[in-house]
């Protein structure tokens, strides 16, 4: 199962981005001895339409491009439901011995998400109710999928 986050918003240089890369190396690493054949990061721009519905929906147009078919979608929204790291871990397990082709996570600009994206998510993920800046849920998620890997081989990383 190939993995691959699309992120409306592009990370400068600076800690955000050295955090995101060095959790996705890391994950590249471990990942492909557990099944996985991939971690995928897509950068999209953020809209410049006037008003939200308006931005929403281009930002919509360009994540579902990118959406391979048979693909599972999880949507990072504050809304979404808050799994702890081996809940996460063990479903992430058995899309991938279920042989599904991807996971595709999603995280939208400012305004969030257009609601039929996150209808079509087979997952809605929160990292909480505060709302974090599409870097810092960047870094979140890419540290939890490298530590979902660790969980699924067993690596002392992850302690709870």
């Amino acid at each position: 199962m190939r993995l691959t986050v699309i992120a409306v918003g592009k990370l400068k240089q600076g800690p955000e981005r050295d955090l995101a890369d060095r959790y996705k190396t890391r994950f590249d690493d471990i990942g492909r001895k557990l099944g996985f054949r991939g971690l995928d990061v897509h950068e999209l721009g953020e809209s410049r339409a006037r008003d939200a519905a308006s931005r929403m929906a281009e930002e919509a147009a360009a994540i579902s491009a990118l959406i391979a078919e048979g693909s599972v979608l999880v949507a990072l929204d504050e809304r979404g439901q808050s799994l702890d790291s081996a809940s996460f871990a063990a479903q992430l397990g058995r899309w991938r011995d279920a042989s599904v082709p991807g996971t595709i996570f999603v995280i939208g600009g400012a305004d969030g998400l257009s609601p039929e994206l996150r209808r079509k998510a087979k997952l809605c993920l929160s990292f909480g109710a505060a709302t974090w800046p599409h870097q810092m849920v960047r870094v979140m998620l890419l540290e939890q999928i490298y530590r979902a890997a660790t969980i699924l081989a067993g690596h002392p990383y992850h302690r709870a």
